[in-house]
């Protein structure tokens, strides 16, 4: 097996391996999750692609793409209320449905560590959906701590 991770401005595979988190999303949050529409995500990663705070990972296995992460360099200013700092913000972290469980996601995540350290950023941040138990449990694994917690209150 020859498994590697590059960077990736190509949007119409980061819009292919998108459908297995996006398809997650979609059942379980019905209300607000569209079903998975490949010829809208190619538009809308094409233009995602273009900003460079972005950086897109596209782990492949003998070439063929088999997962990604996306990722967002960000800077927070200081302000009144909090000092300056920087984190690594995880967009999505999506592998092929018949590859999941083989550590390719660790995998990826291991190449983001690399990049914050490589920019000198030690701080990693990320959200899930609530009742993506897989999300959960995996970042669990990679040692993520809660440190913010979002509620909502439907009317």
């Amino acid at each position: 097996m020859i498994i590697y991770v590059s960077q990736s401005r190509d949007h119409e595979v980061i819009a292919k391996l998108n459908r297995n988190v996006h398809n997650l999303h979609a059942k379980l949050y019905p209300k607000y999750f569209k079903e998975y529409n490949y010829n809208a995500m190619k538009e809308t990663f094409k233009k995602l692609v273009e900003n460079n705070n972005f950086v897109f990972l596209v782990l492949k296995d003998h070439e063929v793409p088999i997962g990604y992460a996306w990722i967002e360099i960000k800077n927070y200013p200081e302000s009144a209320f909090k000092n300056e700092y920087k984190s690594v913000y995880v967009h999505q972290l999506s592998i092929v449905e018949s590859q999941t469980h083989k550590g390719y996601g660790k995998k990826l995540m291991n190449e983001v560590y690399d990049i914050a350290k490589k920019n000198d950023i030690d701080l990693i941040e990320l959200d899930y959906w609530y009742e993506n138990m897989a999300a959960k449990e995996f970042y669990k694994k990679q040692n993520f701590k809660k440190y913010r917690e979002f509620a909502f209150r439907q009317l």
